[in-house]
């Protein structure tokens, strides 16, 4: 075993100042990475010590193996940690820091390249005897086969890369009129985003649940599940509320959910934290999607329930010790919901913005966290992933959850750049997500619920004019239940 003493972080925003946070709590160092213009951002002012890269493109920069080593050995760092997104999948940058003996905080580079090549994956699930999703996910990337596979699997079907995520290189396909195009188009879009135009295709199931399953694994073969969490609520195939327990789940099915989420991070002898993915249908049946070999965005909702630092885990792991508690020991505790806040608006096709974040408030609340990488002052830019923070909330159960939850947004106003917050409020409010009817297209199919109610100018300027006379807060403005809020309208305010 190996004391970690020192880590360099190869990420930025929310996830290093995740990390930083626990690093500084089991005292170890921290080295943090910056490109020119992020001096002011939190994740590089709270780090021990902090490294600029430089001002060019993110290949030269945060994607830079050879500087990211090259920092990583002259600032001694005993361990690279790589946060989620950027590197944090790449088996090659994780066998070039074993190399060079330097631990890589998460699994082997062949757990990353089996779980991340969604063909090979699926491949050795089906040997596991694990459900999938009727498809194919052979070799044959030829035009003519591709259609021949389709009429067999029947539509509507998903064309999916099989590399990356995110959304990129999936199209839905209702027909076969439809599938040649769409094809085109999955290929084009794959090989911009991951250089691999490769494909699969999948029946595409009607009204399903998004559930994933928490796993941890040792070096001493040891491998455990922190329950489940459901991330039905997407849009563009990206999650933006998260929640545990899911209600979807008796005590029998997630059982059988989780105990194949253990079969398969021991079948591939798993390092680390680990996600596996399925899809559930309305008959609650199961099937694999895929297995992330990292620290998942949502991966707090997990911390609440069960009471545990996944981060600390992480690092212990690396480290050589054996996981914190046994399987019997994990307890799943109360309710956790997480919403995701983005710099976009989602009543304008949730087309990003920018600007500099002139207030962001706080939370006084208890059992509500956020997980942020700006402060007051901070710009928002088009160059990153545009989530400027994660609010979570854990109360005794799931209404308790979602009515701190609410609070907690009216307490981040996020003021000077236009966020998705009040969306955000609408879908917390909305009767289908209230009852636990959620899915993956809810985003899509429940629109007009989701929409904003229209007032004319004359009512929002009494409106407004009557708030600021009685000097009522802006959470009090929020709790209105039956208007848009006039601050909506006002989300690119600038406060002096």
């Amino acid at each position: 075993m190996k004391r970690i003493e020192k880590i360099l972080i190869a990420n930025r925003g929310e996830i290093s100042c995740r990390v930083i946070s626990t690093c500084k709590a089991l005292g170890i160092r921290t080295v943090s990475i910056y490109n020119k213009g992020e001096e002011d951002l939190p994740h590089v002012t709270s780090a021990d010590e902090a490294v600029l890269l430089g001002d060019g493109s993110l290949l030269e920069t945060y994607l830079n193996q050879d500087l990211l080593l090259e920092i990583a050995k002259n600032h001694n760092t005993c361990a690279i940690h790589p946060g989620y997104g950027l590197l944090s999948e790449n088996a090659s940058f994780a066998r070039r820091v074993t190399s060079e003996g330097i631990i890589f905080i998460g699994p082997s580079p062949e757990s990353i390249i089996l779980m991340g090549d969604k063909i090979q994956s699926k491949i050795a699930m089906e040997k596991l005897g694990i459900p999938l999703v009727p498809g194919f996910h052979g070799k044959n990337q030829d035009e003519t086969s591709l259609v021949e596979e389709a009429k067999k699997i029947g539509y509507p079907l998903l064309i999916k890369a099989t590399a990356g995520g995110g959304g990129k290189g999936m199209r839905i396909v209702n027909s076969d009129l439809e599938f040649t195009d769409a094809l085109a188009s999955a290929k084009r879009e794959a090989m911009n985003a991951f250089g691999n135009d490769q494909v699969l295709l999948e029946k595409y199931i009607t009204s399903p649940r998004h559930i994933e399953i928490q796993v941890f694994s040792d070096s001493m073969g040891s491998h455990v599940h922190l329950y489940e969490r459901e991330c039905s609520i997407q849009r563009r195939y990206q999650k933006i509320v998260e929640e545990s327990p899911s209600l979807a789940l008796n005590q029998k099915l997630r059982r059988e959910m989780t105990d194949v989420a253990v079969k398969i991070s021991s079948s591939i002898n798993y390092l680390g934290a680990g996600t596996i993915e399925f899809m559930l249908d309305k008959d609650s049946n199961f099937y694999f999607l895929e297995m992330n070999t990292r620290l998942q965005v949502e991966h707090p909702v997990t911390e609440l329930v069960t009471g545990q630092d996944l981060v600390e885990w992480q690092i212990r792991v690396a480290e050589g010790n054996s996981l914190p508690l046994k399987q019997e020991e994990i307890k799943q505790n109360g309710h956790a919901v997480e919403v995701r806040i983005y710099a976009e608006d989602p009543d304008n096709d949730f087309l990003p913005a920018i600007g500099k974040l002139n207030y962001i408030g706080k939370s006084t609340i208890s059992g509500v966290r956020c997980d942020i990488g700006y402060v007051d002052g901070n710009e928002v830019s088009v160059n990153f992933d545009p989530m400027c923070a994660k609010l979570i909330a854990h109360g005794s159960n799931r209404e308790n959850a979602i009515s701190k939850l609410r609070a907690g947004l009216n307490e981040f106003p996020f003021f000077g750049v236009t966020t998705n917050r009040n969306y955000l409020q609408r879908i917390l409010k909305s009767k289908s997500f209230l009852k636990g009817d959620t899915f993956t297209h809810f985003v899509e199919s429940k629109k007009e619920e989701l929409s904003p109610l229209k007032m004319d100018d004359q009512y929002m300027a009494d409106l407004i004019a009557f708030n600021l006379l009685n000097k009522q807060s802006v959470e009090t403005i929020n709790e209105r239940p039956s208007i848009k809020s006039p601050w909506d309208t006002l989300s690119g305010l600038r406060t002096t």
